[in-house]
């Protein structure tokens, strides 16, 4: 059906509404960074137009923070576009301070809350190898 996998990987940690803010904007990456993925806009049965989504089926994972870093690791070696969350921009309030705190992290260990990407399944299965679906 598809020959690409999207997975979002959160850390375990986390309070559920965390958890759930990572994923959402994480999301927002993947569509940003795959346009493609987009579905049509809904028309209900009265004709209503709404919103479109993402056609394609993403998975969700959870790690701590060692397997977070691993698979970063992992998707940079087989050099995917990966979309990082750290736990620095939860005190941040808008999008160029995101890009600041994330700067100062430490470039090899950097303290991910949650993670994205898209790439082939083979790829994608490789990178996550380990790491159990949120439950």
């Amino acid at each position: 059906m598809f020959d690409t996998k999207i997975v979002f990987v959160v850390r375990n940690d986390l309070p559920t509404w965390q958890r759930l803010n990572v994923v959402a904007f994480l999301e927002t990456g993947i569509a940003s960074a795959h346009p493609d993925i987009m579905g049509l806009p809904y028309v209900d049965a009265h004709g209503r137009h709404y919103g479109n989504m993402s056609g394609q089926p993403m998975l969700i994972f959870e790690a701590d923070l060692s397997e977070l870093q691993t698979a970063h690791r992992k998707g940079l070696e087989r050099e995917l576009m990966l979309i990082p969350y750290v736990h620095a921009m939860f005190s941040t309030g808008h999008d160029n301070a995101n890009r600041a705190v994330f700067m100062a992290e430490e470039a090899n260990n950097i303290n991910l809350v949650g993670l994205a990407m898209r790439s082939s399944k083979k790829t994608v299965d490789k990178v996550i190898k380990g790491l159990s679906l949120h439950k």
